[in-house]
């Protein structure tokens, strides 16, 4: 095949991962729902699975600390064969469901938590075994996986099956399914954050500014979510300690830090309840 129709192939097989997404959402919806009942009685969000899917669980926990400041023990993800398993492939580690209980122990599982098994194929060991384990521990489960009827689905509280058909390399299920599922865990995350104030708008107002770029976005925030110029943003968030969502809180509300953190804390993190 010609290199630019192969290409186009491609394209073209990935233009239908987002409708597939889309015939999941109630699904996904009640799983979103799952995590923030979590959320608030102090519960995680764990993700677990193996190969590429533990992987994009992984890559998902990862970016939920600097993007919406919270704890990295908050968003967990869990691969099968270890942290090591991100980079190299760790032959047999998927097939053994005990392995994942195990890793789920080590992570001291509670029923608080959630429990989201990854696995493209819907039967992976491993991927049933942790639902299995948060099932016995009272821990509320999802499965997401990329065909109808899977295997996991029956075993967890919710099942996200994303029917994304065979990949353009017959088996490769990093290319649409793993397309697919990282649009899930997109959604996950974010919809949850949304849903517990993490965001105002649409803007990131809980970003950890740790580096110039995100210093520089922080201010870009505050002035396009209270209307100041560059300068007063900066001056802004100086003066919030660097935390972009108390700074416009002082800003909106017309107070200084102390009494914007405790508008906060009294509405739980919401900035349009606290700067009514």
């Amino acid at each position: 095949m010609p290199l630019v129709e192969l290409l186009a192939t491609m394209n073209a097989e990935d233009a239908g991962v987002a409708a597939a997404v889309a015939q999941a959402i109630p699904q996904i919806a009640r799983a979103v729902e799952l995590i923030v009942e979590s959320r608030r009685r102090g519960g995680r969000l764990i993700y677990i699975g193996a190969g590429t899917s533990g992987r994009l669980g992984v890559l998902d926990a990862v970016e939920c600390p600097p993007t919406f400041g919270i704890d990295p023990g908050e968003v967990v993800g869990i691969i099968a064969g270890g942290p090591e398993a991100f980079s190299k492939a760790v032959e047999g580690a998927e097939d053994d469901p005990a392995r994942a209980e195990q890793d789920l122990a080590a992570a001291n599982l509670t029923a608080a938590d959630v429990v989201v098994a990854l696995a493209a194929s819907g039967r992976t060991p491993y991927a049933i075994g942790a639902l299995h384990y948060g099932r016995s521990v009272g821990a509320a489960t999802v499965a997401i996986s990329c065909n109808r009827n899977a295997d996991s689905s029956a075993h967890a509280d919710v099942g996200i099956e994303i029917e994304t058909g065979p990949e353009v390399v017959t088996g490769s299920t990093r290319l649409k399914a793993g397309t697919a599922q990282k649009m899930v865990c997109n959604m996950l995350s974010t919809a949850t954050m949304v849903q517990v104030g993490k965001v105002y708008g649409n803007l990131m107002v809980d970003l950890h500014p740790t580096n110039a770029k995100l210093v520089d976005r922080a201010r870009r925030i505050i002035a396009e979510a209270t209307g100041v110029d560059a300068p007063t943003a900066a001056a802004l968030l100086d003066a919030a300690g660097g935390h972009a969502k108390t700074a416009i809180v002082m800003q909106l509300a017309g107070v200084d830090a102390a009494a914007a953190r405790k508008l906060l804390d009294r509405t739980q993190g919401f900035v349009r309840t606290a700067v009514r």
